[in-house]
């Protein structure tokens, strides 16, 4: 299981990268999906959701000022056609950015959009899964975590990315 920095660090990063809009004119209200494969009583998600909230909080986004989170529950991956209609329905808001509970509905997303990013917390095998191209070179709309980086741990991220570059 993913641990709650790491999940709040890739997320705020995303949310980071979005352009930043001037203070003359006014903002945006930015769009983000959330497909998560358990319910929204699960007390592990309302952690998660809660951290996210308070991440975007602290670099700026406020819902319902200048951001809206849209929500898609229950997307378990015994259960397909679930996932592929909540991933469409979640293309079809035209987020800015779609995050993913788990790297099975990261894959049901990348095949139903190749232009919105997904993010996704934790991936077995991102290149196997067809998310990223390479671990070296990612390319695509997908970014994510995947076991054997946090082996190596986020502080070291860099020195173990030299590491996983093909030779």
């Amino acid at each position: 299981m993913i641990k709650r920095r790491a999940f709040m660090s890739l997320l705020g990063g995303a949310a980071a990268a979005w352009p930043l809009v001037t203070r003359a004119q006014p903002e945006r209200m930015r769009r983000i999906g959330i497909l998560w494969p358990y319910t929204e009583a699960d007390p592990d998600s309302q952690s998660r959701i809660t951290s996210l909230r308070q991440g975007l909080q602290d670099l700026g986004w406020t819902e319902g000022r200048n951001l809206r989170l849209d929500f898609r529950w229950e997307a378990s991956a015994d259960d397909r056609d679930r996932i592929r209609r909540y991933a469409m329905e979640l293309v079809a808001l035209a987020p800015d950015v779609i995050v993913a509970g788990s790297g099975g509905i990261a894959v049901e997303l990348k095949r139903t959009s190749r232009t919105v990013p997904i993010v996704f917390p934790t991936a077995n095998d991102p290149v196997g899964a067809g998310l990223v191209e390479s671990l070296a070179r990612p390319g695509g709309n997908a970014t994510g975590f995947f076991p054997g980086l946090n082996q190596c741990g986020l502080r070291s991220f860099w020195s173990c990315s030299s590491r996983l570059r093909p030779a």
